[in-house]
């Protein structure tokens, strides 16, 4: 327990300076947007000269880039991430009320990637080289080959069009109705984890077959154990360490993607909002919006860290 948290807090302690860079990355590359704050906070009110310098000079516009920063960061660590010029209104309250839709839609959409993944990756390496694998190896690699938003396409077509059996676009919040929560979510959350889910199911695949070839395997089946314990409790869990680390990476494409499949299906989240803010030219938002995503991904990886820890004890004792 001692080393799990040693290593945890040392996972930690190297997030600082990435989330540092990583805030300074968006910053330097807001900078050389061609909108100009003062310019979009007086949209269509004809505001005079000396009204643009007063409001560059109250919100810190006029400052060295590098007191810009420092300010920014410090009010990031206060939660503060600033106000749209455009509707006025806390970029932190914005982005506390599309957040969750979005982390909903994320998760939904890695649950039924991991679960796809793991039947079918198994079911593929357990029937090596016959007809269910070469089945499964063929839909898969349709499936990493297709784009999210090609497959919302044809999913809008096929079951919302024709079939009437799930809306074309909108949101119910669970807290009003729960079936109609699941049903508002499963079409982009299928449409963002088939891509996925092809690829996790490819790498389990590979993994296992490389697990089941090994000696304490045949070791394991020659002494008796049924193959249920010896898939289930040596070969599942130490084929899991490459699926981990690409499952890491791939909630990184799901957080992007939810960019696009939120705008396609018309839901109030993230990456719809960030849409909304780059055509209105509200920096503030699209700062906020992408710095709040970046974390989210550095955070997914760090669990994915502690993860290895729990799947494979071997990496405890090398540490």
């Amino acid at each position: 327990m001692v080393v799990v948290l040693r290593m945890l807090l040392a996972r930690i302690l190297a997030l600082i300076p990435l989330l540092l860079g990583v805030i300074l990355f968006v910053f330097v590359v807001m900078q050389f947007s061609p909108v100009d704050p003062a310019l979009a906070a007086f949209d269509g009110a004809n505001a005079t000269q000396e009204q643009l310098d007063q409001f560059r000079r109250d919100n810190g516009l006029l400052d060295p880039l590098p007191l810009q920063y420092v300010h920014f960061v410090w009010h990031l660590l206060q939660g503060d991430f600033g106000t749209s010029v455009i509707t006025r209104e806390p970029v932190g309250h914005t982005i506390a009320t599309a957040l969750p839709l979005t982390v909903q839609l994320t998760l939904l959409g890695l649950l039924i990637a991991v679960v796809a993944s793991l039947v079918l990756g198994v079911t593929s390496a357990l029937f090596r080289d016959r007809w269910p694998d070469q089945l499964i190896r063929i839909v898969t690699l349709a499936g990493v080959a297709a784009p999210a938003f090609w497959i919302a396409v044809l999913l809008v077509q096929w079951l919302a069009v024709g079939q009437g059996l799930f809306p074309t676009s909108g949101y119910v919040s669970p807290a009003d109705s729960f079936g109609g929560w699941l049903n508002s979510l499963t079409l982009p959350a299928v449409s963002l984890a088939l891509p996925v889910a092809a690829q996790l199911t490819r790498i389990i695949r590979t993994s296992m077959v490389e697990e089941l070839d090994k000696d304490y395997v045949r070791t394991a089946r020659g002494g008796g154990l049924p193959p249920v314990v010896v898939v289930g409790r040596n070969v599942l869990r130490n084929a899991l360490i490459n699926p981990l680390t690409v499952l890491g990476l791939r909630v990184g494409y799901l957080l992007g993607g939810a960019v696009v499949i939120e705008t396609m299906f018309a839901l109030p989240g993230m990456g719809q909002n960030m849409i909304r803010a780059v055509t209105d030219g509200d920096t503030a938002k699209v700062q906020g919006f992408v710095i709040t995503i970046a974390v989210g991904f550095v955070l997914v990886n760090l669990i994915v860290d502690v993860l290895y820890l729990i799947v494979n004890p071997r990496l405890r004792s090398r540490s």
